[in-house]
């Protein structure tokens, strides 16, 4: 109850003095009557004249006391009152958000596109020649550099060689990180014949090798630990590669068999035949897929793993000895018959190519175009590299996929001296790396005395910063 009931109760008591007297007459001879008379008389007194003199305020309180709220009443304000200030706090973050959402919205739309295989960057146009002087050459093998990979966060490049040993070298210094090196006949950790491929996985846990003796190879490349081996096919392991985003490894082989391999479970899962020769490249990106070339069966295999199927494409005059996937529908191959040719999934035949795309040797009338040893593509843009073989003034070139991949428009050349037997982009697209050696990788029918063993570092400049997508 209010204090002006109280207040109020007291007055309407004091005025019945017969009352008050009465129960002075019971009181107990000590004066507290008295005392207790005098100090309410003093009390009323005050709280009546503040009332006289304030008679709004008195009006207000008996609005306060007819207008009390009841429980239901207040936790329905309470209610709309969080409700309101959530409300507020919403506002504000979805203020802050706005431009991570607007981020998020287009790599989700980038990964669709991706999936489809329609993501394109056009940076091919803002590429520009690298001076020769920014070209460094890592040397270390003793033999030819048969294959190489870049790890994901490009800051190691992992090279083999025919010398049976592996190498981990810092990009940015040049050096030597570690050397696995080669053994002899019967050494199960380590490669005792040439090694002519090697994958890593997406996120840099498994690093694979395969060599003439049959064998792949796992390694953890952080610390260069042989882990274990796969054991199964019947020829030289010439192609290797890990399915993006998990730890499914396909294997390629000259015995024209392709395998399926679980490295977390150490595992054999599957064989798939097809390929009428020897198997010479391989490929795959984060669909269950994987292409392939057949060598001198002329053929490029799309395999389709779950549906247990396969798609057979011809175009190229001679042995197709190198593919890579530009994107999840498109792929680049070269062969001896010196073509660069650029593929979709939809159809048999490439759409477009360029031969003699690193031009003829040999005297007139007897003229044999150069060899082309490894291809490799920027993913989902329009740049891609070739390497020949063979010459003195052999060269790494730089293409340009034209629209819709229709048309290949040569950017510029890069002159290497030896067989160019692995190339690689960086995934930031900021390098590219060549492996380079006297001798192709898988043969030995000439060798060119005067060039060097390594790995050339080519940096990619660019005119502008800015990346066109197109979808």
């Amino acid at each position: 109850m209010s204090s002006f009931f109280i207040k109020k109760k007291l007055v309407s008591s004091a005025t019945n003095k017969g009352d008050l007297k009465r129960k002075s007459n019971t009181d107990d001879g000590k004066g507290r009557s008295k005392r207790f008379s005098k100090r309410m008389n003093e009390e009323i007194s005050s709280d009546s004249e503040n009332e006289s003199a304030d008679p709004g305020r008195k009006q207000q309180e008996n609005e306060e006391d007819e207008i009390e709220e009841t429980a239901q009443e207040k936790k329905l304000r309470l209610a709309k009152l969080y409700l309101d200030q959530l409300r507020e706090e919403e506002d504000k973050k979805a203020e802050e958000e706005s431009f991570e959402a607007d981020l998020i919205a287009g790599r989700l739309q980038e990964d669709v596109l991706e999936q489809k295989g329609k993501l394109q960057r056009l940076i091919a146009k803002e590429l520009i020649a690298p001076d020769p002087a920014e070209i460094r050459l890592l040397r270390g093998h003793k033999l030819p550099v048969t294959c190489l990979v870049i790890t994901p966060d490009e800051k190691h490049i992992f090279s083999a060689s025919k010398d049976c040993s592996i190498i981990k070298w810092d990009v940015e210094s040049g050096k030597k990180v570690q050397k696995i090196a080669g053994g002899r006949k019967g050494t199960e950790d380590c490669h005792t014949a040439h090694i002519l491929c090697m994958a890593i996985s997406s996120d840099g846990k498994y690093l694979a090798s395969g060599d003439m003796n049959k064998h792949i190879m796992i390694w953890d490349p952080e610390t260069c630990k042989h882990l274990f081996k796969f054991t199964g096919h019947r020829g030289a392991i010439s192609g290797l590669a890990f399915r993006r985003g998990t730890h499914t490894l396909y294997s390629a082989s000259h015995d024209r068999s392709i395998k399926v391999w679980s490295v977390d479970e150490n595992a054999y899962v599957e064989t798939l035949f097809g390929h009428q020769d020897a198997i010479t490249g391989l490929d795959c990106l984060s669909r269950e897929r994987c292409v392939t070339t057949g060598g001198r069966d002329r053929t490029v295999r799309v395999w389709k793993i779950a549906e247990e199927s396969q798609l057979v494409f011809h175009g190229h005059e001679g042995s197709i000895d190198c593919v890579q996937l530009i994107n999840e529908e498109h792929m680049v191959t070269g062969g001896d018959d010196g073509a660069v040719s650029i593929w979709t999934v939809n159809k048999k035949k490439p759409l477009s190519s360029v031969k003699q795309a690193h031009g003829v040797r040999g005297s007139a009338g007897l003229e044999q175009p150069y060899w082309v040893s490894s291809v490799a593509a920027l993913h989902n843009s329009d740049t891609v590299a070739s390497g020949a073989s063979g010459s003195h003034n052999s060269s790494v070139q730089l293409w340009k996929c034209g629209q819709g991949f229709r048309g290949l428009e040569l950017l510029f050349s890069v002159p290497v001296n030896g067989f160019v037997n692995s190339l690689k982009f960086s995934n930031s697209g900021k390098f590219l790396v060549a492996g380079v050696g006297q001798e192709h990788r898988l043969g030995r029918w000439w060798r060119i005395k005067e060039a060097k063993n390594g790995l050339y570092i080519i940096p990619l400049k660019r005119q502008a910063k800015e990346q066109e997508v197109v979808q």
